[in-house]
């Protein structure tokens, strides 16, 4: 398993993340004895990052990870998430607290490696969605600060997904350690440039921007949910229905869209589709970790040799430019 520096925090984090959300769904909907066997075989495989979040089963997710890394004794990382619900019911600064001391019972934790904001952002909030601005992001900062004083957390990072104008602004005025950004075949807009033709949402090379501010960049959507393994079939763990972010109007056309990098299995590039997106997400330098969301062990072994065979081929990469400078 290779390593890369988590941004200036100066943790080195498995370039291979375990997901622990609703879409792979292990944690959330899986049997107890498949998800010990599934860590513990994350663990033996060189895997020390897990990200999990508050509302990730309404808690199921952080209960049952503190569970089996209690049971496991395992030494790794964990990252959790805070999610505001973007009214002015509540003070940011206290809904920020008692998530945060919320999900560390759950997590049977004192402490959590890293804490994020969950919400996407704009430039106001956007309650039906629970968007938040980067004026309540800065201030979820402040309170974040006062966990890692009080040894509550480590680090603190922000969510690279909302309106592009604002992250933008966020990056620059945000003091985060890490932020999250949607990066794979379909959008790789957060990593390289696009052309004006472009016909998904360009986040104009967040990723870089993020790094250039010494940010660690968490890569999820690597997937784009599933549908870049070019099957609408879901796991009965998964999430039943994926809605698409920053892509297709829905996760069949992201399914049918993912099929054009067929290519790079013909090829000889990769031994699956899978296997392609997650490769092509460890070719960004500018990624620390790339999530996957794990459904069963069945689903980690692949993905854990996949992440072992590094980076695609500088060859792949020129024929993907060159294919999305085509016109579709």
């Amino acid at each position: 398993m290779e390593y890369r520096l988590l941004g200036r925090t100066g943790l080195r984090v498995s370039v291979l993340g375990f997901g622990c959300g609703a879409v792979g769904g292990l944690l959330v909907k899986g049997e107890p004895r498949e998800m010990t066997a599934t860590v513990a075989r994350a663990i033996e495989l060189g895997i020390n990052y897990f990200d999990t979040a508050a509302i990730y089963g309404n808690g199921l997710s952080e209960t049952n990870l503190g569970r089996v890394l209690a049971e496991l004794k395992a030494d790794v990382l964990v990252g959790t998430k805070v999610q505001l619900a973007a009214t002015d019911d509540e003070p940011i600064a206290t809904a920020v607290i008692a998530s945060v001391e919320a999900s560390l019972r759950r997590l049977r934790r004192e402490m959590v490696d890293l804490i994020q904001l969950h919400n996407p952002l704009a430039d106001r909030r956007r309650p039906e969605r629970r968007w938040v601005s980067v004026e309540d992001a800065l201030r979820a900062g402040e309170a974040f600060e006062k966990l890692c004083a009080q040894g509550k957390a480590r680090f603190w990072g922000i969510n690279g997904l909302g309106e592009t104008a604002a992250l933008q602004r966020a990056v620059a005025a945000i003091p985060a350690q890490t932020i999250q950004c949607c990066y794979n075949l379909i959008n790789p807009s957060a990593g390289q440039a696009v052309g004006p033709d472009f016909p998904f949402q360009d986040y104009e090379r967040l990723m870089e921007r993020a790094t250039d501010r010494g940010m660690g960049v968490i890569a999820i959507r690597v997937l784009a949910g599933g549908a870049l393994s070019g099957l609408a079939e879901r796991h009965p763990n998964a999430l039943a229905a994926v809605e698409p972010i920053a892509s297709g109007r829905d996760y069949a056309a992201d399914v049918a869209y993912a099929r054009r990098f067929d290519f790079l299995v013909r090829a000889g590039y990769a031994g699956s589709l899978v296997e392609a997106a997650l490769r092509f997400a460890l070719s960004a330098p500018t990624i620390s970790t790339a999530l996957v969301g794990i459904s069963d062990r069945q689903q980690l072994e692949p993905a854990a040799a996949s992440a072992a065979r590094g980076p695609l081929p500088a060859d792949a990469l020129r024929q993907l430019d060159a294919m999305r400078a085509a016109p579709l």
